[in-house]
């Protein structure tokens, strides 16, 4: 075996670009890894806002569809409450969309077919002004 020839003048290396140890960065880049808190933000906010734009969505588009013919909505929805099948034989989408109030005003616990009959005529009433 030969021993190493020197490098040529091509294959030197410029001492200028080589970082000595006593210049070299003492802590060299970690790779960033996953950053939860971003994530956490987004999924909080978005849960946050969520039943607001909801409830805003109830005021402002849903329950002004009631206010054509608030007492109609409010007979068919007692129809809803009363009978197993309210429409009989008849059309059903127009019940069906009267029921969506049971989920916008929700009936309480113990309260009445006529008292909760009452208090969406209430709600309705101010809603449609």
């Amino acid at each position: 075996m030969h021993p190493p020839s020197p490098p040529t003048a091509d294959e030197r290396v410029d001492e200028r670009s080589v970082p000595h140890a006593s210049t070299a960065d003492p802590k060299p880049d970690k790779p960033k890894g996953f950053r939860p808190w971003p994530l956490i933000l987004a999924v909080t906010t978005a849960l946050l806002l969520v039943p607001l734009w909801s409830n805003w969505y109830a005021d402002q588009v849903s329950l002004p569809r009631y206010c054509k013919n608030p007492e109609l909505s409010l007979q068919q929805l007692e129809q809803v409450l009363r009978e197993k099948q309210p429409a009989g034989d008849g059309a059903r989408k127009p019940y069906i969309i009267v029921a969506k109030l049971l989920f916008l005003i929700p009936q309480n616990g113990n309260e009445s077919i006529p008292a909760y009959l009452s208090r969406v005529r209430g709600i309705l009433r101010t809603q449609c002004q």
